[in-house]
């Protein structure tokens, strides 16, 4: 019997119209959640992301700046840019698209965004925040997919969660979520032996890896839920994920799609996250 594929969009407008809701409550009470999104240089899939961000934010009631600098920009005028942000009160959030122009360090940009208003959780004290299971932002892909599997009832608690993948920002903080739901928890990467053994183990598989349908179905555990980070552009000019879907639909028992599931639920936590510290900065204003 073939896994049910997961209505990303069904998911995503459902938890859309409640942070449409809060947001319209809080800019009543005279806070309107804003958020602001940098972006230097014009990589075609950037602009891709940010509009769709831009549009999110407009949908949700909220508001939205965005800044497109040239790839020429120096690091000092895109940090000066930050610090305006970090002292405006109208934004809330601020994310700096990636990738940025080799001529400026990715971690100084992160670092300059003020702790508050990371709307990324790339900050290294939310970082650490988010290790010790501190409050603070939620890592937008990671805290989707965890919003996916809770919206189709599925219990992770006991369960092994496979995730492959080690980076920053998908990787390692979506070990730490699944630990956080009391999954027993494994990462995988590009160099672990036998890594299909392993897979095949996973009740939950989770794709971080960034190659287009890599994982196939001897990777797969009959019955497992297949969470899909990737997104690859194929020669052909469509986009495919890390799992060939084809492949693995007919083994798992959820799937997800690329694109139109994590993707879009990424933008949806997000807008989640600016939100919560617009709810912050009101109650720092009430407790004045």
């Amino acid at each position: 019997m073939p896994a049910q594929v997961i209505n990303g969009k069904e998911i995503v407008s459902a938890y859309r119209a409640q942070i449409k809701e809060e947001a319209a409550q809080l800019t009543q009470q005279g806070v309107q959640p804003g958020l602001a999104v940098i972006i230097v240089g014009d990589d075609p899939a950037s602009h891709v992301y940010v509009r769709n961000k831009a549009k999110a934010c407009e949908e949700a009631g909220m508001y939205s700046e965005v800044h497109q600098l040239e790839a020429a920009t120096s690091e000092a005028d895109v940090l000066a840019l930050i610090e305006s942000l970090n002292q405006n009160p109208k934004i809330h959030g601020i994310l700096v698209q990636s990738p940025l122009p080799k001529h400026i360090s990715e971690e100084k940009i992160v670092e300059a965004i003020a702790v508050h208003k990371d709307a990324d959780c790339f900050h290294p004290v939310n970082v650490g925040n988010l290790m010790i299971g501190k409050e603070g932002p939620a890592p937008c892909t990671p805290a989707g997919v965890i919003a996916i599997l809770k919206k189709i009832g599925y219990d992770i608690a006991g369960k092994h969660a496979v995730v492959i993948g080690r980076s920053n920002i998908v990787g390692k903080p979506m070990a730490i979520l699944l630990l956080r739901e009391n999954a027993t928890v494994t990462v995988v990467h590009s160099k672990t032996p036998n890594m299909a053994e392993i897979t095949r183990q996973a009740d939950i598989l989770v794709a971080a890896v960034g190659k287009a349908k890599m994982i196939k179905k001897e990777h797969v555990k009959p019955g497992a839920v297949v969470i899909d980070v990737g997104i690859n552009r194929l020669d052909t000019g469509k986009l495919a994920g890390d799992v060939d879907f084809d492949d693995v639909l007919d083994t798992a028992s959820y799937i997800t799609p690329v694109p139109g599931c994590v993707g879009p639920m990424t933008i949806t936590v997000l807008l989640r996250n600016t939100l919560e510290a617009a709810k912050r900065a009101l109650q720092s204003q009430v407790n004045v």
